[in-house]
C-alpha cells in the first residue's frame, strides 16, 4: 500500500483451511500477519505524522441507545505540507485498512512524495475495530468477543466514521472549503472508491489503487485470481511452473510413506513442532500468492524482505541446476525467497499465529460482508483442480460467528453489476489503478468508465505498486504512472478551485 491488499497467513482467518482438491490453503486476504513495515529512516519518531484521537459514535445508522457509545478512534496527521486553511489548501485523506494505520501510513509513500507539490494536509484515518481504534472501551477481547459487539464491524460504518471524522476535523481547523481527496490500497482502495462514491459532497476524487471492487460473486471469475499467479510464475519459466504444479502430489505421497513427515520437515527447515501436509502445502501457498502479489520491480519489505521481481528470483532458485531433479530442495529455495531473503530464520513455525499488525478482524469481515470469491483452479492451474464453494465459507462461519454471510451485500451498497454503464451516469473523479501481475487485478476496474472515472493499467505492476515511496530504481512505465495520477489529480484540484471562485 502502498497497501493491500493486501490482507495475512496467520491472522486469524487465514488459519481456518478449506479443503482445496487434495489439500487445505487459506482463504486469500490482503495483508499479513506475519509481516513487517517497511522499514524508513526517519530522524525522529514523528517525522511522517503525529497521532490523534476522534471521539466516534459506536453506529451511524441506529438510535437506539447502544448507538449513541462512542470509542477513540485514531488517525494520524501531518500539517508540514499545508498550505493552510485561508488558501484552501487540500487534505489528502488515507482510507485505513484492514489493521495498524501506522503500518499503512509508513508504506504509502506516494502521498508523502508528492504532498510539497501539492502543499496538503496529510490525514490517516484508522479502520474502527483495527490498531488502537477499538470499540468497547479499548478493550480487543470485549470488542472481538461476539457477533454482538462484532456486528458493529462494517465497510459502511467504517465510511461513515471517516465522513464523520474529516468534516469535524475541517470545522475545528476552519477548513470547511479545502478539498478532500482520498487515497487508498487494496480494501483500502476500496474504500476510498466506495467514499468518492457515497460522500461526493466530502471528497472531489479518489485514488483507488489495486481495489478488487468487482470481485464479488456474479461478477468476477473464482478462477481469476489463481489464474493471475499461475501466469506470473508460467510467464518467468515453463519449467518453475511445471515443478510447483507437481509438487503438490509430491509433498502429499512423501507424507504418506513411514517417515515421511520427517523427509518434509528436513527439506524444508520446519521448527520441531506440529508438522502435516496440509499446514507445508498452505505454507508454501502463501509464499506463492503473496511473492506475486507484491512483485516489485524494486526491493521491498512490505510484506518480508524480498528482492526486486521476486517472481523472477524464485523460478531462479527452482530452475537452479545445482538442485539437479530435487523437488523440494528447489521449492525450498523458492519459498526462501519469501520467508528468508535476509538469510536470518534457522527454521520455519507453521503454529506462529501472532498477530502484530492487528489484523485479525478480518476474520469477521471476510464472514460477513466481504465474500471474495478466488479459490477456483482449472487443469492449467499452478495449484491443484477444484471449485470455489460458497457453502464451505458459509458453514465455517456460522459454526464460528453463528453468522450467515451476505455475499450480495457490497454489490447490493455499492454496486459492481454493469458498472461502466452504472457509474457513467452519476459517479466521477476516481482514478482505478491495477497491475496486471497482482492476482486481484481481476477483480478490478480495467477500463475507463468516463472521462473523470480512469483506469490506469500497467502490465508488469504489482499490488498498489504506484503508492509506493518512489525510489531512483523505479522504472519508466511507474514513474509514467505517478506522473499521470498526479496529473489527473491536479486537474480535479484546479476545476474545484474554479468552481469555488472563478478568479482564483
Amino acid at each position: 500500500m502502498a497497501t493491500g491488499f493486501i490482507s495475512l497467513l496467520f491472522s486469524l482467518l487465514s488459519l481456518l483451511f478449506f479443503g482445496i482438491s487434495s489439500f487445505a490453503k487459506p482463504i486469500p486476504s490482503f495483508p499479513s500477519s506475519i509481516i513487517q513495515a517497511e522499514k524508513i529512516s526517519l530522524s525522529t519518531p514523528n517525522e511522517l505524522y503525529h497521532e490523534k484521537f476522534f471521539t466516534q459514535v459506536l453506529d451511524h445508522y441506529t438510535f437506539r441507545p447502544q448507538s449513541y457509545k462512542t470509542f477513540q478512534q485514531r488517525y494520524l496527521i501531518n500539517d508540514k505540507y499545508w498550505g493552510g486553511a485561508e488558501k484552501n489548501a487540500p487534505i489528502f485523506l488515507y482510507t485505513g485498512n484492514e489493521g495498524d494505520i501506522e503500518w499503512f501510513a509508513q508504506n504509502t509513500g506516494f502521498i508523502f512524495d508528492i504532498a510539497p507539490h501539492f502543499k496538503p494536509l496529510l490525514v490517516f484515518i484508522e479502520h474502527r475495530f483495527y490498531g488502537k481504534s477499538m470499540p468497547f472501551g479499548g478493550n480487543k477481547e470485549v470488542a472481538y468477543s461476539n457477533s454482538s459487539t462484532l456486528g458493529y464491524l462494517t465497510s459502511t460504518q467504517a465510511l461513515a466514521d471517516y465522513a464523520t471524522l474529516i468534516i469535524d476535523l475541517k470545522k475545528n481547523l476552519s477548513a470547511t472549503d479545502s478539498p478532500v481527496v482520498v487515497f487508498g490500497g487494496s480494501y483500502g482502495g476500496m474504500l476510498a472508491a466506495w467514499f468518492r462514491l457515497k460522500y461526493p459532497h466530502v471528497a472531489i476524487g479518489a485514488l483507488a489503487s489495486s481495489s478488487p471492487i468487482l470481485n464479488f460473486e456474479n461478477i468476477t471469475s473464482p478462477y481469476s485470481f489463481n489464474n493471475i499467479i499461475t501466469q506470473d510464475f508460467r510467464g518467468e519459466s515453463e519449467n518453475c511452473y511445471k515443478v510447483i504444479k507437481r509438487s503438490w502430489q509430491e509433498i502429499e505421497d512423501t507424507a504418506s510413506q513411514p517417515g515421511g513427515l520427517e523427509i518434509l520437515r528436513s527439506s524444508f527447515r520446519i521448527c520441531r513442532n506440529s508438522m502435516s501436509a496440509s499446514s507445508l502445502q498452505s505454507w508454501l501457498y502463501t509464499a506463492l500468492v503473496y511473492t506475486a502479489m507484491t512483485d516489485y520491480p524494486t526491493p521491498s519489505n512490505f510484506l518480508n524482505p524480498m528482492p526486486a521481481y521476486p517472481v523472477k528470483e524464485m523460478c531462479k532458485a527452482i530452475d537452479d541446476p545445482k538442485t539437479g531433479n530435487k523437488t523440494f530442495a528447489k521449492l525450498y529455495g523458492a519459498a526462501s525467497v519469501y520467508y528468508n531473503y535476509s538469510g536470518n530464520a534457522t527454521c520455519f513455525n507453521h503454529d506462529d499465529d501472532s498477530d502484530p499488525h492487528g489484523l485479525g478482524g478480518w476474520s469477521w469481515q471476510a464472514c460477513t460482508e466481504m465474500i471474495l470469491p478466488t479459490s477456483g483452479n482449472n487443469k492449467d492451474s499452478i495449484f491443484p483442480a477444484s471449485e470455489w464453494n460458497y457453502d464451505d465459507r458459509a458453514s465455517f462461519c456460522k459454526a464460528y460467528f453463528g453468522v450467515e454471510p451476505r455475499p450480495n451485500w457490497i454489490t447490493a451498497e455499492f454496486g459492481g453489476h454493469d458498472i461502466k454503464r452504472v457509474l457513467k451516469r452519476f459517479g466521477s473523479n476516481i482514478i482505478f489503478f491495477n497491475g496486471l501481475r497482482d492476482p486481484w487485478s481481476g477483480g478490478g476496474v480495467l477500463e475507463n468508465i468516463s472521462s473523470s472515472i480512469v483506469a490506469i493499467i500497467a502490465k508488469q505492476g504489482a499490488h498498489h505498486v504506484d503508492l509506493r515511496f518512489a525510489t531512483s530504481e523505479d522504472p519508466k512505465w511507474l514513474q509514467d504512472v505517478r506522473k499521470r495520477e498526479v496529473s489527473i489529480i491536479a486537474k480535479w484540484l484546479s476545476e474545484y478551485y474554479d468552481d469555488l471562485d472563478p478568479a482564483y
